[in-house]
């Protein structure tokens, strides 16, 4: 369930770990700060209405980009294009801690095509 923090801003805690929307002030992008628990992994998904662009903080993201893999470190980052099928997994025993620009048209969580899912919330 979405809540808001003590500045007001949304964040989510979600089976894999959680998010926190640092701006979504634009018509045109939306910012997150996400963090992959270690073991966990985002959904295999697509969206129709938004790029997103993934800067990864600390630890090492295996990023997963129409069924290529990606080795993705700190002060790295990586694009992935309107509907292209993607994940983060988190393979180590530490947090996985990235920032996520979206830049599109709608950036509702209904934009959201789940491929697959480890928490049974693939469509």
């Amino acid at each position: 369930m979405t809540t808001r923090d003590e500045l007001g801003r949304e964040y989510d805690v979600r089976p894999w770990g959680m998010y926190i929307v640092l701006d979504d002030a634009a018509p045109d992008h939306k910012v997150k700060r996400i963090v992959v628990e270690p073991g966990k992994r985002l959904s295999y998904q697509q969206h129709a209405k938004r790029s997103e662009h993934w800067f990864v903080v600390s630890g090492t993201a295996t990023v997963i980009l129409n069924g290529t893999e990606h080795q993705v470190g700190p002060g790295y980052s990586i694009d992935i294009p309107v509907g292209t099928a993607h994940r983060c997994e988190n393979r180590t025993g530490s947090q996985v801690v990235f920032v996520e620009v979206q830049h599109g048209t709608y950036f509702g969580e209904d934009d959201i095509v789940r491929l697959e899912d480890d928490f049974g919330r693939a469509q």
